[in-house]
């Protein structure tokens, strides 16, 4: 699954460790799912979405 976690970090000026203790996840967590290593759970993908002020849609693609 392809996502736009790290381009919308950078928007926001977070890093890897920001946005992990914003989502209560490790760094490596983080890391996993920008390189599309890792798929989140559902519950965390959302998470991520409403840290952003998105929608699931707009952060993470097939």
């Amino acid at each position: 699954m392809k996502n736009r976690l790290k381009e919308l970090r950078a928007e926001h000026g977070w890093s890897q460790q920001d946005l992990g203790d914003r989502l209560d996840v490790s760094r490596q967590t983080i890391i996993s799912i920008e390189r599309g290593k890792y798929d989140p759970s559902l519950p965390l993908a959302f998470a991520i979405a409403g840290a952003f002020g998105l929608t699931i849609e707009e952060v993470f693609q097939p």
